[in-house]
């Protein structure tokens, strides 16, 4: 629950200071008049992110066991990739997340009258995608032989909710954060999640047969942390972690989190340096005056 948590609070922030990004500077500069249509491309975005979701979790239910693990796991991989990209651009592009917004919010408003909602879907509409793929792949993850996803589910929306909170606090001027500090630990911690994404998929793939070495394991430490256990429950639950884990996961495993770390940390202090105090910039406050 705390990793879908983490997750959802994430993409929900980012998707969260869009909005606010957008609503803050149309209203600062005289345009509230085209505010409704911010609004219609969000409330596209979510829809579509929604229906993706539900596609994923209901769409394979009559397919054979093996097809349902083959596309569980080539989805597991697309996640991982996406997310990967996704911290590695926030790592590098926050600090200019605004001024493009507010570029494109210019351009827009300038061309044919519903080119904004498309701004606002797109912006939106991209994290909405990417959060509703990666929760369905952590999620399964996390719930491989237990059956109960909606703990996890419940994580993700709590998550999102406080992203909702805290981006309407950022657009009032009633709260701020060390975003770049945010991003980095949530970054660091996003990365070994998708390592047990990644492993999880490269199982699923195995299962179905596409890959070999199923029953070839590296470790198996059942009897000493059972996965019923409260504390396998807890490291499956946030780090994806298998008691019984084949030696293709394992490599997939190290492969992915040691150079994936060691570029991101590396890229986080690279950015910090010129300018150690500086975080990206959070939206002014909107309010009426």
């Amino acid at each position: 629950m705390l990793a879908n948590y983490l997750i959802g609070l994430r993409e929900g922030l980012e998707a969260a200071l869009v909005v606010s990004i957008l609503v803050a500077y149309l209203v600062k500069s005289d345009r509230r008049h085209l505010l409704p249509r911010i609004w219609l491309g969000v409330g596209v975005a979510v829809a579509i992110s929604l229906l993706f979701g539900a596609v994923l979790t209901f769409g394979p239910k009559g397919l054979t066991f093996e097809a349902q693990e083959a596309i569980g796991g080539l989805l597991s991989l697309v996640a991982v990739g996406f997310v990967t990209w996704m911290i590695f651009w926030m790592a590098s592009a926050a600090a200019t997340m605004s001024g493009e917004l507010k570029a494109a919010v210019d351009q827009a408003a300038d061309a044919k009258p519903w080119s904004l909602m498309v701004v606002a879907l797109l912006a939106v509409g991209r994290e909405g995608l990417e959060t509703a793929l990666f929760l369905w792949a952590a999620t399964q993850a996390s719930t491989r032989g237990t059956g109960s996803s909606l703990v996890p589910l419940l994580g993700a929306l709590l998550g999102l909710a406080t992203a909702v909170v805290l981006g309407y606090l950022f657009y009032r001027g009633a709260v701020r954060i060390n975003l770049t500090r945010f991003f980095t630990w949530t970054g660091a911690f996003l990365i070994i999640i998708a390592a047990g994404v990644l492993a999880y998929g490269i199982h699923d793939l195995q299962e179905a047969g596409i890959l070999p070495g199923l029953h070839n394991l590296a470790f198996d430490v059942s009897q000493v942390i059972p996965p019923t256990s409260w504390y396998g429950t807890v490291l499956k639950g946030v780090f994806n972690f298998s008691p019984a884990t084949t030696w293709l996961e394992a490599t997939a495993w190290v492969l992915y989190v040691v150079p994936a770390m060691a570029l991101f940390l590396r890229r986080i202090r690279r950015r910090s340096r010129p300018a150690k105090a500086a975080e990206p910039p959070v939206p002014v406050s909107g309010s009426s005056r």
